[in-house]
């Protein structure tokens, strides 16, 4: 999707691991990845124009919005999602979620990433 990835530590994994490489991050020469000590130097190393919190806890479903070239999609750790100090930064309709059943299990990180850019640049005519 020519999209670049931003990880924010803590992480919970190390980018040198073998299991990490095969897991699908040993692509690294078709994207950029950038590393940030906290998610305030994200912001300011990166300045977006718009972000979006993606969260099983928000109200609007991923299709809604209307994406933007350039648009920001931060995700939380697999384990237990954005924490809430970074959700209540951000308005309702910017905090998307996926549906889901009530008896299903949550989505892991990657298939969620993949269902809500892939709408994103479905909604830009899948132009970079």
């Amino acid at each position: 999707m020519g999209c670049d990835l931003h990880l924010i530590h803590p992480l919970g994994f190390s980018l040198d691991d073998k299991k990490l490489r095969r897991a699908g991050l040993d692509y690294q020469e078709w994207t950029t990845v950038t590393e940030h000590q906290n998610y305030s130097a994200m912001l300011k190393s990166l300045a977006p124009r718009r972000i979006f919190a993606c969260s099983t806890k928000g109200r609007t479903n991923y299709d809604t919005p209307n994406y933007q070239a350039g648009d920001t999609f931060v995700f939380g750790p697999e384990t237990r999602g954005l924490p809430a100090t970074v959700l209540e930064k951000y308005e309702p309709n910017y905090v998307v979620r996926i549906p889901m059943r009530k008896s299903s299990r949550s989505i892991n990180i990657a298939n969620s990433v993949g269902i809500i850019l892939y709408e994103a640049w479905r909604q830009n005519a899948f132009h970079r």
